[in-house]
């Protein structure tokens, strides 16, 4: 009998542990993984900037381009990389990864587009203040991908903007004007009233004539 208890008592302490075990054990939760922002890259060669007076045009952007092509040599242009995300382009020396040459914010790209040259592509950045800059980049085998990806980018930031807005509320538009007849009635009577209420004052205030 001692013996049965004494297993009893052991099989008992062994399920308590084990209960004990599978209490301490923390419950596996799967935490909701970061939205990575798609980012493409583009192995293009950085011409320059130009500031430019106005923030659109394609005359305005060929004459940046043109500016720069004519004034510079190909040995002079940096080979560069192009990231072009959902919300940020930027600009990258190849040779420094680490140096960021250009970055500019989606939202304040106001044109772009690809040249009289396919191979030549630039976008007019708005830096504040009426100051706009045109840079340019050349591209190969043409400026057709990149020209498609910056445009991309620049949908999806209008349509998360069109997303992001609250709706507006109906405003209950104000109410017609009187007519001029009616104005003119208005006027019109309210200046007889004075006319007739200062009358009948200077009534009031004239002295009686004395009874010889």
């Amino acid at each position: 009998m001692a013996e049965r208890k004494n297993a009893k008592a052991v099989a008992c302490s062994s399920l308590q542990e084990r209960a004990h075990v599978s209490i301490d054990v923390p419950l596996q939760v799967d935490f909701p993984t970061p939205k990575t922002e798609l980012v493409q890259k583009f192995h293009v060669q950085y011409l320059g900037m130009l500031p430019v007076s106005k923030p659109i045009g394609m005359d305005i952007l060929n004459g940046a381009i043109e500016s720069l092509i004519g004034s510079s040599e190909r040995d002079d242009w940096t080979p560069v990389i192009m990231n072009v995300a959902d919300a940020t382009v930027t600009v990258i020396r190849e040779k420094n990864e680490e140096e960021i040459l250009l970055e500019c914010r989606v939202r304040f790209l106001s044109f772009m587009g690809v040249g009289k040259d396919i191979h030549t592509f630039a976008f007019i950045m708005d830096t504040g203040n009426q100051h706009f800059e045109c840079h340019v980049f050349w591209c190969e085998p043409n400026a057709g991908n990149v020209s498609e990806a910056v445009q991309a980018a620049c949908m999806l930031r209008y349509q998360k903007c069109l997303v992001a807005r609250p709706p507006l509320h109906k405003v209950q538009p104000p109410p017609p004007p009187p007519p001029p007849d009616t104005v003119t009635r208005r006027v019109t009577t309210s200046v007889k009233r004075g006319v007739l209420s200062l009358i009948d004052t200077l009534k009031q205030k004239r002295p009686v004539p004395e009874m010889p």
